[in-house]
């Protein structure tokens, strides 16, 4: 009999499977290969598992589908449909840079079956660590991405001072500024990294840190099964 914990392991990868094959927002790999280049770069680092978990699901929120925003995660419950709930950062040209608040939306959705919260705010936090790393950092904004540079300016921009001071207060500050380097280099096209199974087993870890007080169930669609 499959585990609580392996059922939402399944559920993830089948969600990394399903929708994140297409183009990652204007970048020239997949959702897929820059969600395991991120796992792969934090394991490198000796990162905890709390964080390759976070470097591994940190775009989930761009690729869940907008019926299961809706049912699961109650954000819109009024709404059902297909695409008229989930708002996309859009360039004048009509190009998607990503979808608006895929970090909240991600981070909501790795609370519901039981991720520790530690592995949520890195989720949350990573659109935020960005801003912070273009305030302080000279040529951090300049070795962005263009997608990345066009997503900050519907993101916020670069940290006001007290947005800084803010930031660097909070204790989870060194993990979210790494998580974040994690993200900005996990874009070369075609580098060859483990496959997602090589995840299996960190992703059980850190379940199990938070998962018995709840129950578990599929991380796509909430229970056992997959959503419509």
């Amino acid at each position: 009999m499959t585990s609580p914990h392996d059922q939402i392991v399944n559920g993830l990868f089948k969600l990394l499977v399903k929708h994140g094959q297409g183009d990652y927002i204007g970048e020239s790999i997949s959702q897929l290969d820059h969600s395991l280049q991120a796992a792969d770069l934090a394991t490198i680092a000796n990162a905890a598992d709390t964080t390759v978990a976070a470097a591994l699901l940190h775009d989930c929120g761009q690729i869940i589908p907008p019926v299961v925003i809706n049912r699961q995660l109650k954000i819109h419950p009024e709404k059902d449909s297909e695409d008229q709930n989930v708002e996309y950062m859009l360039l004048p040209s009509g190009q998607s840079v990503g979808r608006h608040g895929h970090d909240t939306i991600g981070a909501a959705y790795l609370s519901s079956p039981g991720f520790p919260l530690i592995t949520c705010q890195l989720v949350h936090d990573h659109v935020i660590a960005k801003r912070y790393l273009t305030a302080v950092e000279k040529g951090y904004y300049d070795a962005l991405s263009e997608a990345s540079k066009a997503s900050l300016k519907f993101q916020g921009g670069p940290f006001t001072p007290d947005e800084i001071i803010s930031f660097e207060k909070d204790p989870l500050f060194s993990e979210k500024v790494a998580m974040r380097r994690f993200d900005d280099a996990a874009k070369m096209v075609g580098k060859k990294v483990p496959g997602l199974e090589a995840y299996r087993t960190v992703l059980i870890r850190v379940l199990s840190v938070d998962l018995e007080k709840e129950g578990g169930g599929d991380a796509e669609g909430g229970k056992q099964g997959e959503m419509h």
